[in-house]
């Protein structure tokens, strides 16, 4: 054993390797960033990247806007192909989120100047901004605001 070098179970491996090596995330610098940030956690407990992973331990990964729950079925220390990637581990996930649907701003000409007191409403309208009205400015114009 190298002086400095962790002593591994038998059957153990990284955690930051493992997450690189089942392609949970595209670089192992990601995945031991991911691990120093809080974003990966083995068994319930925050994880460190150079903490071991053994086989059937519960991996809660937050990668990409997303939770990736995986349980640990091989232990594979060198990066694979998609195809053995998928059964080193049981994807426990809950289904991704649907993708939001992008709202269609027009877009005004480079070069048409500011935008007039009647486009300006209209932008406002389109984003659903027009009816939104603080009480000061309700009340300044006589209107209830209370029902």
């Amino acid at each position: 054993m190298v002086s400095g070098e962790a002593p591994q179970a038998a059957g153990s491996v990284r955690v930051d390797v493992w997450i690189w090596s089942v392609r949970l995330t595209k670089t192992r610098a990601q995945a031991a960033a991911a691990c120093r940030a809080g974003h990966v956690r083995v068994n319930g407990e925050r994880a460190k990247p150079a903490q071991n992973l053994r086989a059937g331990d519960e991996v809660r990964l937050r990668h990409a806007g997303r939770d990736r729950i995986v349980v640990v079925s091989k232990i594979v220390k060198k990066r694979v192909g998609p195809p053995v990637a998928v059964d080193c581990f049981v994807d426990n996930s809950p289904p991704p989120p649907p993708r939001e649907t992008a709202i269609q701003v027009p877009v005004r000409d480079r070069g048409a100047g500011r935008p007039t007191k009647r486009d300006r409403r209209e932008i406002e309208r389109l984003q659903g901004l027009h009816g939104a009205q603080s009480p000061q400015r309700a009340a300044r114009r006589g209107r209830d605001t209370t029902t």
